[in-house]
């Protein structure tokens, strides 16, 4: 039944939803109408449609757009090169010349707001990979993975997860293609749950996404106090300082250096943390060969007695399935970077060009995993430790890289929490608690209490389970495994379903802000399913797989964390005594 502004409504594809028609929406074709009905993603009286339309629009406007030469140039200014920041300031340069243009005439064009809309959008695919390597590449736990898994079903899980996580951002991409505009932008994973499936699908991915964020700050806290207490036990084995203590360190400079609020000014340290992080990978696979693991550590968190160096091609002796499935989630907790993929494409110059990027971003991190799990795996066998430079023997060694380590830590803390605070403080402040915005004076002052709050509770969390290697499984399964392989095909489903169930009948006018659908019904679900059937059945299959691998994956880390207490040599929580001896 077709339905249209004179009858009053129209059904929205959201859970059925009914919204009303906003008749008389002008809208230009070039560029479309900003000074009116722009939002910020959430707006309810938009439809699919309308997103669709403005979606279109803007790729095509996209294609006119020159990258040539750009994508390298975000590459080399890694290496101090000033050529991107010179394109950048030529471009904002303009953009201020515009606004002064627009303010001294007192009018602001629909050519205006468009240009505006797309100052941010500055970023190319070379930024991407950039950017995707810097989050995701993270192998010091993959020579413990090694360790449960053996080197075939190793290999060959890391292989399979690194193609899976390539094809659910290659999903993503194109829900973000298909739904993200210079007038509707989609500016996180919330908005394109909330735009395929409804209010409750954003609240969802906004809850899970504060939780990741929280618990990678309790697992850096942890490793990092490992970190402190290693530095403080001097290369005569002395008893170092006490663990609780450590915490306490760490989470007091996060306290302090968790107060920057602009991520702007984290660029630069984020950029030396990535040459860190290389250079810790190259020194712990130097130091491997020639010198014996860090028997104590892996005996004080694995009871695993002193004894001969053993590697196994396939699944090791003595592992049973939980511990294969521990190991399998630090596959996942390494691949665990969509969380953020949407945001990256959010301030791109051609999101179509995303996929560059993010394949080769993940063929690289793929080489990284498995040289330095080969190598770490094949000198220590089952005695590799998480992270694996402090299952290091010689102390100086040990010293090096948990000073390195402690500093890209600090700065990789201070981002996730930064992050994790500023979606708190959107989704429960300012959408339940009506807190004013950030910017403002009692926001900045909301900031400054609840930063020293955040890491605190961090603290208590990471203090009362002091397991890396569980808790970072259960993080894998519980959050990460949900955004990286669980809801790119649900979301993907629910986009083709949408998008291929619209008739001739169906259409958004622009000129007047109307739309026509005829009926959302359950036979228009089927259809819509049918007309991509291989790919739609393909992704109900992933989805399910990845379900149960996450209901798995929570069950073993749970356990495992249960048995880890009661065995020789187990760390309590909030104890003294370091996982590190």
């Amino acid at each position: 039944m077709a339905t249209n502004a004179g009858l009053g409504g129209v059904a929205d594809p959201r859970l059925g939803k009914e919204v009303d028609v906003i008749p008389n929406r002008e809208v230009d074709v070039e560029p479309p109408n900003y000074n009116e009905g722009q939002s910020d993603g959430h707006e309810k009286n938009v439809s699919f449609e309308e997103y669709l339309y403005f979606a279109n629009w803007t790729r095509e406007y996209e294609k006119t757009l020159s990258t040539t030469g750009r994508g390298i140039s975000h590459l080399t200014s890694v290496l101090g090169t000033n050529k991107e920041k010179k394109i950048v300031e030529s471009e904002m340069s303009n953009q201020d010349q515009s606004e002064s243009t627009t303010q001294s005439m007192g009018v602001i064009t629909d050519y205006e707001w468009h240009q505006a809309s797309r100052a941010a959008r500055t970023a190319t695919w070379g930024a991407v990979f950039y950017l995707i390597t810097t989050d995701i590449l993270g192998p010091f736990s993959v020579p413990w993975a090694f360790a449960q898994l053996g080197y075939g079903p190793g290999i060959a899980l890391y292989l399979v997860f690194g193609v899976l996580a390539g094809y659910a951002g290659i999903l993503l991409w194109r829900c973000f293609l298909g739904l993200d505009s210079d007038k509707y932008p989609v500016k996180n994973y919330g908005d394109i749950a909330y735009r395929i499936y409804g209010s409750w699908a954003r609240h969802v991915c906004n809850v899970l996404q504060s939780c990741q964020f929280f618990l990678n700050v309790c697992l850096l806290i942890i490793s990092n106090g490992q970190g402190i207490a290693q530095l403080s036990q001097p290369h005569s084995y002395d008893k170092p300082l006490c663990f609780v203590a450590c915490l306490v360190i760490f989470m007091a400079a996060g306290m302090i250096i968790g107060q920057i609020r602009t991520l702007a000014r984290f660029s630069l340290l984020a950029n030396a943390a990535v040459w860190m992080n290389v250079f810790i990978i190259i020194m712990t696979m130097a130091v491997v060969g020639s010198t014996q693991p860090n028997y104590k550590a892996v005996f004080n968190t694995s009871a695993i007695p002193k004894g001969p160096i053993v590697t196994t091609g396939g699944v090791p002796p003595g592992k049973d399935l939980r511990d294969n499935i521990n190991g399998l989630m630090q596959a996942v907790f390494s691949y665990g970077g969509a969380t953020l993929f949407n945001e990256l494409m959010a301030e791109m110059r051609r999101p179509m060009d995303f996929w560059k990027g993010m394949i080769c971003a993940e063929v690289f991190i793929f080489w990284c995993y498995i040289i330095f799990g080969l190598v770490v795996y094949s000198y220590q066998g089952q005695f590799a430790y998480n992270p694996a430079y402090q299952g290091i023997n010689p102390y100086a060694w040990q010293t090096v890289g948990n000073v390195l380590s402690l500093l890209s830590g600090l700065i990789a803390a201070c981002l996730y929490g930064n992050i994790g605070i500023k979606v708190l403080y959107a989704t429960v402040g300012r959408g339940f608690l009506k807190f004013p915005p950030l910017e403002s004076k009692t926001g900045k002052l909301i900031w400054v209490g609840f930063v020293p709050l955040y890491w605190g509770l961090a603290f208590i969390v990471g203090a009362a389970v002091p397991q890396i290697s569980n808790l970072s499984a259960f993080v894998g399964a519980a959050m990460i495994l949900q955004f990286s392989y669980t809801f790119p095909p649900l979301l993907s489903i629910g986009f083709n379903v949408l998008k291929d169930s619209m008739t001739e009948a169906d259409h958004f006018n622009p000129s007047n802000g109307t739309l026509v659908r005829s009926g959302f019904t359950w036979d228009r679900i089927k259809r819509g399913f049918r007309v991509q059937l291989w790919k739609n059945s393909f992704n109900v299959f992933f989805f399910l797989g990845a379900t149960v691998t996450a209901i798995l994956g929570m069950y073993s880390s749970i356990y495992a964390m249960n048995e880890a207490y009661s065995s020789v040599g187990s760390i309590d929580s909030f104890s003294c005594k370091s996982p590190t001896g």
